[in-house]
């Protein structure tokens, strides 16, 4: 992927698709994750966070969706996906997208701030796990991202 192409993407319209399947995972009472899958300006799979109402630890949406990237997109095509997500992904599914190999991943609240909110010390950082696999950006649109987990956490 180009990073002209790249900068014609349509970043805080995706963002904001990544906030509304947050919101959609706290009405079903998950926590207030959201990510999509975006080639060519467009969404081709999104996810919410399912781990509570599907009581399994691996449903955190970015990892399911570098699980049904790499079934169904060819390396070729991973690379020029960008993941964009509410949150900075955690050490758990920064380390399954290595193995997806996306173009970018372009998230909202970093993994520092959520601490903020949910309290705990900040994890390893994405762009750590992913350095040298696929660029890691943000935040963007960071105080609407920031809004939602004021609301969750209180």
């Amino acid at each position: 992927m180009t990073d002209l192409a790249f900068d014609e993407f349509d970043h805080e319209s995706h963002m904001r698709t990544a906030f509304e399947l947050a919101r959609e995972a706290v009405g079903r009472g998950d926590k207030p994750y959201g990510s999509v899958l975006v080639r060519d300006d467009s969404v081709v799979m999104a996810e919410s966070n399912r781990v509570n109402s599907e009581a399994d630890i691996r449903r955190h949406p970015e990892l399911h969706l570098a699980y049904r990237a790499c079934e169904t997109l060819t390396p070729a095509e991973r690379a020029e996906t960008v993941m964009y997500t509410s949150t900075e992904p955690c050490p758990m599914c920064a380390s399954g997208m290595s193995s997806a190999r996306f173009g970018r991943v372009v998230y909202s609240v970093s993994s520092a701030e959520l601490t903020e909110f949910s309290g705990g010390e900040p994890p390893v950082r994405s762009e750590t796990i992913l350095d040298g696999v696929t660029a890691v950006v943000g935040p963007v649109l960071n105080e609407e991202g920031r809004q939602i987990h004021q609301a969750f956490y209180g």
